[in-house]
C-alpha cells in the first residue's frame, strides 16, 4: 500500500516523465503541423559514424511534411536543401561556420526576429505567421546547453566538483536566458507556439517559467517517455513543442530517429475559431 501511495503521488506530482494513455490523434480540416528537431548541424563534423545523415534528416522531414519546421544547431549544409519550403527565417553565427537558429514555414511570414542572449551563440528567434485571417507567432528557443559528454566512461574521468560547478554556472545562464526571453514573451500580442531545445527538463525552472499557461503538447496528445535526448541512462525529454491554449492538440510523435544527439518531436495543431 504504501508503495502504491508512494506512485499515485509520484505519477500525480511528476506526470510529465510518462504518459501512460495512449496518443491522441484527432483529424480536422483545420489542422496543420509542427515539428521540432535539434539537427547537430546536420552531422557536420561526423559524430554519427554514417554517410549521408544530413540527406536522411531531409528525407524525414519531407515524408513528415510538418507545415512549421523549427530548428536549432541549423547550418547551411551544402547538401541540405530544404527549398520545398515557401518561406524561412534564419539567424546564424560563427566565423568559420555559419549555425544557429531557423524556422522554415509554409504559411507566410508576415514578421521575423531574434531575441539575443549575451556571451553566447544561443537565442531564441521569432516568425509571425499568418494562418488563415490570423497571426501566430512562433517561437524557436535554444538555451544554453550544460556540454556533458554523457557516455559512461567519460563521466567517471569528470572531476565532481569541476562537473558541479560548469552545471550550476550553465543553471544560472538558462535563468538569465529564460528572464530575457520572458520579457519578449510578454510584449507578444499574438497567440503563440513555442518550440526548442532547452536543454533541461520538465521538472526544471526554465520549463516551468517559460511555459506559464501554454500546453505541452507532449502532456496534451503524446504517450510514452516522449524521449528528445540520446541519454545513454534513462529516457529524458528536454525539447518541447509549446501551444496556447487557444489551439487543440490533435496529435504528437516522438521519432526514434537517430540522425543527431536529439530526436525530433511533432506535434497537429488546429486554431480554434
Amino acid at each position: 500500500m504504501l508503495s502504491l501511495v508512494v506512485l499515485a503521488i509520484g505519477y500525480f506530482s511528476f506526470g510529465s516523465l510518462y504518459k501512460f494513455s495512449s496518443s491522441k490523434q484527432v483529424d480536422t480540416e483545420g489542422n496543420f503541423k509542427v515539428m521540432n528537431f535539434n539537427v547537430r548541424l546536420f552531422n557536420l563534423y561526423k559524430w554519427i559514424p554514417k554517410d549521408s545523415i544530413e540527406t536522411k534528416i531531409v528525407d524525414l522531414i519531407k515524408t513528415e511534411a510538418p507545415d512549421i519546421l523549427s530548428l536549432q544547431e541549423y547550418h547551411p549544409h551544402k547538401n541540405v536543401d530544404l527549398s520545398f519550403y515557401k518561406y524561412k527565417y534564419e539567424k546564424l553565427s560563427g566565423k568559420k561556420t555559419k549555425y544557429g537558429q531557423a524556422i522554415f514555414s509554409n504559411f507566410p511570414i508576415v514578421n521575423s526576429g531574434s531575441v539575443e542572449f549575451p556571451e553566447t551563440s544561443n537565442n531564441a528567434i521569432y516568425a509571425d505567421v499568418q494562418i488563415q485571417s490570423d497571426t501566430v507567432r512562433v517561437y524557436n528557443v535554444h538555451l544554453e546547453s550544460m556540454r556533458i559528454d554523457t557516455k559512461a566512461e567519460s563521466l567517471k574521468k569528470e572531476n565532481s566538483e569541476r562537473l558541479f560547478k560548469r552545471v550550476g554556472n550553465t543553471f544560472k545562464m538558462q535563468q538569465f536566458q529564460t528572464e530575457l526571453f520572458l520579457l519578449h514573451k510578454e510584449q507578444c500580442p499574438y497567440r503563440m507556439i513555442i518550440c526548442g531545445d532547452f536543454n533541461n527538463t520538465a521538472f526544471s525552472y526554465v520549463y516551468r517559467n517559460i511555459k506559464g499557461d501554454l500546453n505541452d503538447t507532449f502532456k496534451e496528445a503524446g504517450n510514452g517517455f516522449g524521449r528528445t535526448y540520446d541519454f545513454k541512462f534513462f529516457p529524458i525529454r528536454i525539447d518541447f513543442i509549446l501551444a496556447d491554449e487557444d489551439f487543440d492538440v490533435n496529435g504528437f510523435k516522438a521519432y526514434n530517429a537517430h540522425y543527431s544527439d536529439h530526436y525530433p518531436i511533432m506535434t497537429t495543431l488546429d486554431l480554434k475559431g
